[in-house]
């Protein structure tokens, strides 16, 4: 059953389509789009870091265009390659630490806004966004698609520009400061709920033995660690 998630994107791509059309017409390359749109997101955290919100919010809004845009263009053109989507994965993970990084430096250096305690939810909102997409990619190369989690990136993005556009530093910058917060917990959330889903993907087979093949003239070595296992590490 669709969630209410799936009705707002599938509303958002039918809105996009002309704009998805013309530029498939026009035969721009998709990994271009995915680069206009990681050097806005990049200047949106130089925008945060100076303090300036509300720039910032309706900078990242426009980002968001090229984040959907993209994909929709290498499909409609037929141009999905393995390299593309590497490129925007590994673009998006830089466009995430810029985001983070600037509100980092809005919190530490701010005269009017500093706070240590934010500094710190900042760096730990950090950790845990990159941990979000590590565990997904090193599920991928073990072949389980793990796009679990209460808040994935599509989500992240949204809280990071529209209530930003619209409220700036409204109430003393206490709007801002509850959506760090959410974002860094949802985050550690969200890791932890790939965690346990590659878990129990992988119990059955952490469950097997292990047939190990060794020189006869040397005797067998005790291991307590699993083969699968010893391949993640």
């Amino acid at each position: 059953m669709p969630s209410p998630t799936d009705y707002v994107k599938n509303g958002v791509l039918r809105a996009l389509d002309p704009a998805v059309s013309f530029l498939a017409r026009r035969n721009v390359s998709p990994n271009k789009i995915t680069t206009v749109g990681t050097l806005l997101t990049v200047a949106a955290g130089v925008v945060y870091a100076t303090g300036h919100i509300m720039t910032a919010g309706w900078l990242m809004s426009l980002t968001a265009f090229f984040d959907v845009v993209d994909g929709q263009v290498a499909r409609k053109t037929g141009r999905s390659t393995v390299f593309g989507a590497f490129y925007d994965s590994t673009l998006d993970r830089i466009a995430d630490g810029a985001l983070m990084a600037g509100l980092t430096v809005f919190y530490a250096t701010s005269p009017v806004h500093h706070n240590l305690y934010m500094v710190v939810v900042c760096l730990v909102g950090i950790i845990g966004t990159f941990v979000v997409s590590y565990t997904r990619a090193r599920a991928e190369s073990l072949g389980i698609d793990a796009k679990v989690g209460v808040m994935q990136r599509p989500e992240r993005i949204v809280l990071l520009s529209a209530p930003q556009a619209l409220f700036g530093l409204f109430w003393n910058g206490w709007v801002l400061m509850g959506i760090i917060v959410l974002l860094s917990v949802t985050a550690w959330i969200t890791a932890v709920q790939r965690i346990a889903f590659v878990y129990r993907a992988t119990k059955h087979l952490d469950s097997k033995p292990i047939h190990i093949i060794s020189d006869p003239a040397s005797p067998p070595k005790a291991t307590g660690v699993s083969a699968t296992r010893r391949a993640q590490s």
